[in-house]
């Protein structure tokens, strides 16, 4: 029975350092990056949202890759903007006799310019996007900022792997 347990041991270890879950697959010669401020050019959107998703974005890739961040001579770079930001009705209704909506959506929508200055190949354009629904007794000015997490964490989860993984 030890004999057993030990190998089971030894097994899950040896597969655990041959295999990585988040399955990114990035150039050795890619060492740095860039992320230039993502330009606001949704109506209606908050000022700040462009520089809020850039932050984001370059946070992930610091986290969940080996590159270094750099403002020169950088391997790739994204680029881009909030381009859509619209809130709508989803869920209809009816109370007394009247129609109205019990759910509200938040989609954003990014563009975004990915350019490999290694790799010239890899490189991109692409529109990403994502929403949240909340309830539509609920102010939007209330849940925006978390709506906003939320929906920014799918989106560069999308352009990361879009950009970092070969599936």
């Amino acid at each position: 029975m030890k004999y057993r347990l030990s190998v089971i041991l030894i097994l899950s270890i040896m597969m655990s350092s041959c295999y990585t879950f988040k399955g990114t697959s990035i150039s050795s010669d890619v060492t740095t990056f860039y992320i230039g401020n993502f330009r606001n050019n949704a109506a209606n959107a908050p000022a700040e949202i462009g520089q809020l998703f850039s932050d984001i974005l370059r946070n992930k890739v610091l986290r969940e890759s080996r590159l270094a961040y750099t403002e020169t001579d950088m391997s790739i770079e994204f680029d881009g903007s909030v381009s859509g930001y619209t809130v709508s009705s989803v869920a209809p209704s009816s109370s007394d006799g009247q129609i109205g909506s019990s759910l509200n959506r938040l989609q954003i929508n990014v563009n975004v310019d990915y350019i490999n200055h290694i790799d010239e190949e890899e490189s991109f354009t692409q529109s990403f996007s994502f929403f949240q629904d909340f309830e539509s007794s609920q102010n939007l000015s209330d849940v925006q900022d978390a709506l906003i997490d939320d929906i920014f964490e799918q989106i560069t989860e999308d352009i990361f792997n879009r950009a970092f993984s070969n599936w």
